[in-house]
Formats: structure tokens, sequence, C-alpha cells
């Protein structure tokens, strides 16, 4: 169990820290609005994400108690896209995430901004549902170990995002700074982490 859960936050601290759509947006919102407005769009983001959560706990109960073979399908397909995801982000280019021109709405606004955009963000949905069966077992309390598990995933992309807004500035002076040392880091991490959770199963 301690060893699945560093594995879990190794994961998780990598994906947090990783520039992308959502530190784009954030930053975004700070330089429109400043940092009241950038703050807000955290926390709706965060709400939302927590949507996101909440959803993937109950569909992925729902399979369980359909079929175990089908969840641990699920968990291998998951520690594929875990590799898949990995090896993107050693890939990718040395660029720092594109930062939309936004108009300043105010932070309230900006809270229900945010809450939408990450409600309505596939991406965000499929993530869950494959990364999250990576460290629980059929054989568990399933909702609620998989609601912690995603609620500390959500808690550490708003740390970050949190950072990112305090230090928008500097963020956009020497992003691609960052996000080539992040991007290599990150993608590592993630190759390594899918092909020891594929591998550890199938020894098992």
């Amino acid at each position: 169990m301690s060893t699945s859960f560093t594995a879990f936050l190794l994961a998780a601290v990598a994906l947090a820290a990783t520039p992308g759509p959502g530190m784009a947006y954030v930053v975004a919102r700070t330089a429109a609005g400043g940092r009241a407005e950038g703050l807000a769009s955290c926390l709706g983001t965060a709400l939302g994400g927590m949507l996101h959560v909440v959803a993937a706990a109950l569909g992925l109960s729902l399979i369980v108690a359909q079929s175990a073979l089908a969840f641990s399908l699920v968990k291998y397909l998951g520690a594929a896209w875990l590799v898949y995801l990995g090896i993107r982000l050693l890939l990718r280019q040395d660029r720092a995430p594109a930062t939309e021109a936004v108009a300043a709405q105010g932070a309230r606004r900006a809270l229900l901004e945010g809450i939408v955009v990450e409600a309505l963000n596939v991406k965000t949905a499929l993530f869950f549902l494959a990364f999250l069966p990576q460290f629980v077992s059929a054989g568990e309390p399933l909702g609620l170990r998989l609601v912690l598990l995603g609620s500390i995933c959500v808690g550490l992309n708003t740390l970050a995002d949190v950072i990112a807004v305090f230090m928008a500035d500097r963020w956009l002076r020497s992003g691609a700074v960052h996000a080539r040392r992040l991007h290599r880091l990150s993608g590592v991490t993630l190759l390594g982490l899918g092909a020891y959770l594929a591998l550890a199963r199938r020894s098992a």
C-alpha cells in the first residue's frame, strides 16, 4: 500500500508541476485582472476538477460492481496511457504553454468561469478515469479511496496554479526554460511509472 501511494504521489506531483492549459488559463486570468482574479480562477478550476473526481469515482465503482475483469482492463489501459503520456512529454517541443489574451472581468466572474471551463474539460474526465484506477484494487472500498486520491490530485494541481499566479510575471518571461525541464522530468517519471505498474501486475 505504501509503495503504491508513493508511486501515486510521484506521478501526481509530476503532472501538477507540468505547465499545461489549466496553468496557462490562470496565468492569463492573472495578467488580465490581477492576483485576486487569478486566485478566483484557481478556486473555480479546483471546484470543476472535484466534479470530475466524483464522477470518476461513481463510474469506476459501477464498473467494479459489474465486472472485476473490466476494472482490471481499465487499469492496464491506464498504465499504457501513462507510458504514452510520458513519451509525449519527452518529445514535446520546448516551449511555454500559450496564454490567450483575456479581458478582466472580476473575481466572481473568474470563479464561475473557472468552474465551467474545468467541468466541461473532457481531457480532465479521461485523465481521472485512466489515472486513478492504477492505485486501487477491486477488493478495496473503491469509492472513498478514489475520491481521496482524486482530491489529492486536485489539491496539488491547485497549489501549482496558485504558485503560477503569484509568479505570473516571471513565468511569462522564463516559462520556456521551466517548461523544458518540467516536461522532461515529468515524462521520465510517467514513463517509468507506467512500465512499473504494467510489469508489476503481469508478474502478480
